[in-house]
């Protein structure tokens, strides 16, 4: 399980929200991994997560990006306990 602490003003850089002009919310980009992705190494995912998190300005951990990376390859769930300041 992954944390990340952001402002609520950021909220919209990690959340998927029709209604927002921020156009890469990372959870579509990790949607769409998990979809596209499932199955191969984690150390291909990685810099694409990587990439994907500096796009939406999010401070993941390396150690977080690594989970996530499994998480898809694997094709198992992973959880994200986030803190909205």
């Amino acid at each position: 399980m992954g944390q990340i602490s952001i402002s609520s003003q950021a909220l919209d850089r990690l959340l998927a929200d029709s209604t927002s002009t921020y156009g890469a919310s990372y959870q579509k980009a990790f949607n769409e991994l998990a979809a596209s992705h499932r199955g191969r190494p984690a150390a291909d995912i990685l810099p694409l997560l990587r990439a994907a998190a500096d796009r939406a300005l999010l401070g993941f951990t390396a150690a977080d990006l690594a989970e996530q990376a499994a998480a898809i390859s694997t094709g198992k769930s992973y959880e994200l306990r986030v803190t909205v300041s």
